[in-house]
C-alpha cells in the first residue's frame, strides 16, 4: 500500500478524481439528469429505472461500469495515499474508512448495474449502502484534509526553521 503515497500517485489520483467527476456531469443528460447513486432507497431507485428510457438505462449501465468503476478506485486512492503519508504510524489505520468506501461503492455499482440491465433485482440493499458510502466517503474525505493540513504545517515549520 506504500505506492498509495508517492507523489505520482497521489497527483494521478487526483486528476482521475476531477476527470471522473466532469465526465458525470457531461454524461448527467445521456441518463435522463439523476444518477442512481443520488438514491438512498432500493424503491426509489426502481421508480427512477422505471422512468428512463432504454437509451437512459444503457447510458447509465456504461457509466455505472466504466466512470464510476474508476470514480471509487480513484478517490480511495487519493484519500488513502493522503492517510498513509501524512499521518504516521497511524496511516494504515487512518486509510482504513477510504479502503471501505472503495468497497462499499463498487458494491453499489454493482446492485445497480444488475438492475439496470434488468439481470436482477437486489435494489434493497441500497437502503444500506449508499448512506454507509456516504457516511465513510465524508469521513475519508475528512482525514484526507486533515492529512492535507499536517503537510502544510509540516512544510511551513520545515522551512521556517
Amino acid at each position: 500500500m506504500a505506492f498509495l503515497s508517492r507523489t505520482p500517485v497521489l497527483w494521478g489520483s487526483f486528476i482521475l478524481f476531477l476527470l471522473i467527476g466532469v465526465g458525470f456531469g457531461l454524461f448527467s443528460g445521456a441518463v435522463g439528469g439523476t444518477y442512481l447513486d443520488t438514491l438512498d432507497s432500493g424503491e426509489a431507485s426502481r421508480a427512477l429505472i422505471a422512468s428512463m428510457t432504454d437509451a437512459q438505462r444503457s447510458a447509465h449501465f456504461w457509466v455505472t461500469v466504466l466512470l464510476d468503476t474508476a470514480y471509487p478506485l480513484a478517490y480511495g486512492a487519493l484519500f488513502a495515499g493522503l492517510a498513509l503519508r501524512f499521518f504516521g504510524r497511524f496511516g494504515r489505520l487512518a486509510a482504513l474508512p477510504a479502503i471501505a468506501v472503495v468497497v462499499v461503492d463498487l458494491t453499489e455499482n454493482m446492485v445497480q448495474a444488475l438492475a439496470l440491465s434488468g439481470a436482477a433485482d437486489a435494489l434493497d440493499a441500497k437502503d444500506w449502502l449508499t448512506p454507509l458510502k456516504f457516511g465513510l466517503f465524508f469521513l475519508a474525505a475528512a482525514i484526507a484534509l486533515v492529512a492535507l493540513l499536517i503537510a502544510i504545517v509540516s512544510r511551513v515549520r520545515g522551512k521556517a526553521g
